[in-house]
């Protein structure tokens, strides 16, 4: 499908069981392919960045068996993939992409690493000076500091210590943190500010889940064990808190309530968050242990809003196309990582927003957005082959104007059912 025209709506209520979270999925997969013992994986995402990893797995010799929807049987590899020479397609599914180029640096193998030609314009030269400085071999195939990459067997030994910027990509810390292990341990010591931290989080709780528990001094250094990967058994995967934010933000323009499902007050995504930014702007929020509800204000007013939403990236853009529908302008600052995303999505959500009639100022790391007295009805949006261009302009809808959305079929990356589920809670 080329485009999905969807039609004016007033209002918005019902619940919506979440996906599972890509961040958990993808992460809880490598672990559970690098642990002893195998592992179920319970409420796993099926979509386009898991299913990449899923394959590139089997490719390197731990083949995943779907046992039934949403329920995965991961054979533990015991810390040895046994495929030591393979070429891996990944897409442009940077969970995947950095992981993997981590973990296969410190496998001793022979491997070619390449994506789509957006995932070879998404700098990764920072990771792989890391591992680098940890002994492994890894060639650009291409441009200096971008994919494709050649990973050769390199030198690694235990308890070698490596520096990561923080101010790119947090994806890089965690990848050094759960390939470390293979290693036999060491220390990574990031430089400057650590971007995304709950990402850092989700990590580090996911790697204890697994046997192995990270020492850290603050967001500076993290020290990790040669401790084994160790199968919990069975885990469960929580659902997507960044798509729980594209319905919750319909509860806080359309009424509501809306009510997500999958994921609670006590979950490990730092995207939960998301919820005290619609708290601010006035909306009602209430949570319970696996679900959170939202509702638009009393007075069914939004407020502007001047918010650091460095620490919820994705949420974020959630965040900048609530803007068209508060009551002054709104800026969403510190989100430099951004421009390195699936697409530059501070130039993109500028354009698109403009289509629209708001007023935009696109910095370096902030969108500052005033809102059109009136939305532009009839709009085509561009989705730049990023799921959450796509998701997000969903919203607009509620402003009471037709909107077409270009390639939905984008969200198949993380939400292939969005738009049905979407649909399902419009009035």
């Amino acid at each position: 499908m080329k485009s999905l025209a969807l039609a004016p709506a007033a209002r918005a209520r019902g619940t919506v069981r979440l996906p599972g979270s890509k961040s958990i999925s993808n992460r809880v997969l490598l672990l559970a392919a690098l642990a002893d013992g195998p592992t179920l994986v319970r409420d796993v995402l099926d979509a386009d960045d898991t299913r990449v990893m899923i394959e590139s797995l089997s490719r390197l010799g731990v083949r995943c068996v779907t046992e039934s929807a949403g329920r995965l049987h991961v054979p533990g590899a015991g810390g040895r993939f046994p495929v030591k020479q393979t070429a891996l397609f990944l897409g442009n599914a940077g969970t995947a992409f950095r992981s993997l180029t981590a973990a296969l640096a410190l496998a001793g193998g022979d491997y070619r690493l390449m994506g789509v030609p957006r995932m070879h314009e998404r700098p990764i030269g920072d990771l792989v000076e890391s591992l680098r400085a940890l002994g492994a071999r890894i060639d650009y195939a291409a441009k200096e500091g971008y994919p494709p990459l050649t990973i050769l067997p390199g030198q690694v030994r235990a308890g070698q210590s490596a520096r990561v910027r923080g101010d790119v990509s947090s994806q890089f810390l965690s990848a050094l943190l759960m390939a470390l292990p293979l290693a036999g341990g060491g220390e990574v010591v990031v430089e400057g500010e650590l971007i995304s931290k709950p990402y850092v989080e989700i990590t580090l709780s996911l790697m204890k889940r697994f046997g192995v528990a990270v020492a850290r001094d603050g967001w500076r250094a993290f020290r990790v064990p040669g401790d084994a990967y160790r199968s919990p058994g069975e885990i469960v995967v929580e659902g997507d808190a960044s798509s729980a934010s594209y319905f919750l933000a319909a509860g806080a323009i359309g009424g509501g309530p809306v009510r997500v499902e999958g994921v609670g007050r006590d979950s490990i995504q730092g995207d939960v968050r998301f919820a005290e930014v619609l708290e601010h702007m006035g909306a009602r929020v209430v949570a319970g242990e696996n679900w959170i509800e939202a509702s638009a204000s009393p007075g069914n007013t939004l407020r502007a809003f001047d918010l650091d939403l460095n620490h919820i990236p994705d949420a974020a853009m959630t965040a900048a196309v609530l803007a068209l529908f508060a009551d002054g302008p709104c800026t969403v600052r510190n989100i430099a990582s951004w421009r390195v995303k699936e697409t530059d999505r501070i130039a993109a959500m500028a354009t698109e927003l403009r289509k629209l009639g708001a007023t935009v100022d696109a910095g370096a790391d902030y969108l500052r957005v005033a809102p059109p007295a009136r939305l532009q009805a009839g709009v085509a949006i561009d989705t730049y082959d990023d799921h959450r261009m796509a998701m997000c302009f969903a919203l607009v809808s509620l402003g009471g104007v037709p909107v077409t959305i270009n390639d939905p079929g984008c969200v198949a990356k993380t939400f292939p059912a969005f738009f049905q589920a979407f649909a399902g809670v419009l009035g």
